[in-house]
């Protein structure tokens, strides 16, 4: 099949090849708008998506000797051809660990990093995974670039102080765009982030659908961790679950570092069992919105699929 190459925006495309960031000697703050939309042009290949997702029964166990045949993916209610199929198990993970620094989570910032500390050491395999670590509070702030070295990692958390407003949504328009979007190819690396916050968001100039549309085109999966332990669900929870839920991770609400042990592997698990699908969008549109894609298990309905919900159409 001929290779069909658009010249497109960089934050237009189904699968960006971002050029490559100079890297910073110092913490850096993440971009402004303003400065963001000064963008260069690429060349693309759009002729097909690819979509990573794990089956599990409904006990949460992990299903992984599933066939091409057994999925059907359906796009704009149209079932699509399966180009490629392949069982990931394997899969250098690249991560991006954000933690809320922000005023009104002050009474649960020990809890936070100690989380984020936890997940690093639970899912990171040394010297093949890679993790960055951005903290936000009034603004997202870069911490640690992409680092394969879970204790320096660590020692950057700790040394994290709380105060100010919160930006979340910058903070994931940041890691996503500018930082997780940048390694190549991207069907050989399994993107996610888990977020550390309460979810409440008061300062960011990016909006959270604008968030959660950049994660999207960087095929990044959201994990979420909640700071509420008042068994209450507020709108920051609702936040935290809408952004896991579109982007096929999950939300937890803990009372404490120990309740996430069993989560944390859960997570692990699942970002090292994934079912990777290549498929070429029948129509194809070139019209810059949003897609909604569905995968389903022929004749299972005892199996859960977790996988993103859509992608953004490139656009000329």
């Amino acid at each position: 099949m001929n290779r069909l190459l658009v010249a497109i925006l960089a934050a237009s495309a189904l699968g960006p090849a971002l050029p490559a960031q100079p890297q910073p000697q110092k913490p850096v703050r993440a971009k402004t708008v303003q400065e963001d939309d000064e963008r260069t042009r690429i060349i693309l290949d759009v002729t097909r998506v690819n979509i990573l997702l794990a089956v599990t029964d409904k006990k949460g166990r992990f299903i992984t000797d599933l066939v091409k045949n057994d999925f059907e993916v359906i796009e704009n209610k149209r079932s699509q051809d399966i180009m490629e199929f392949t069982a990931e198990t394997d899969l250098p993970l690249r991560l991006a660990i954000l933690v809320d620094s922000s005023n009104s989570v002050r009474d649960r910032f020990r809890f936070i990093q100690e989380a984020a500390i936890e997940f690093i050491n639970s899912v990171m395999r040394p010297k093949q995974d890679r993790a960055l670590v951005v903290s936000f509070d009034a603004s997202s702030e870069l911490v640690s670039e992409l680092d394969d070295n879970p204790e320096k990692l660590a020692g950057k958390i700790r040394e994290l102080r709380a105060g100010g407003g919160t930006s979340l949504y910058d903070a994931i328009f940041f890691a996503c765009k500018d930082k997780l979007s940048v390694e190549q190819p991207r069907h050989k690396f399994r993107r996610a982030m888990v977020i550390l916050s309460d979810g409440d968001d008061n300062q960011s100039e990016r909006t959270r659908d604008q968030a959660l549309e950049m994660a999207q085109k960087a095929d990044v999966v959201i994990y979420t961790i909640s700071t509420n332990i008042t068994r209450i669900e507020t709108d920051g929870d609702k936040v935290l679950k809408y952004l896991a839920a579109e982007t096929g991770g999950q939300a937890f609400f803990p009372f404490k570092v120990e309740d996430l042990s069993q989560s944390f592997e859960n997570i692990a698990n699942e970002l090292r069992h994934q079912y990777n699908i290549f498929y070429r969008p029948e129509p194809l549109m070139t019209d810059g919105r949003y897609q909604t894609i569905s995968v389903k298990i022929k004749g299972r309905k005892d199996l859960v699929v977790r996988a993103r919900k859509g992608y953004y159409a490139p656009k000329f």
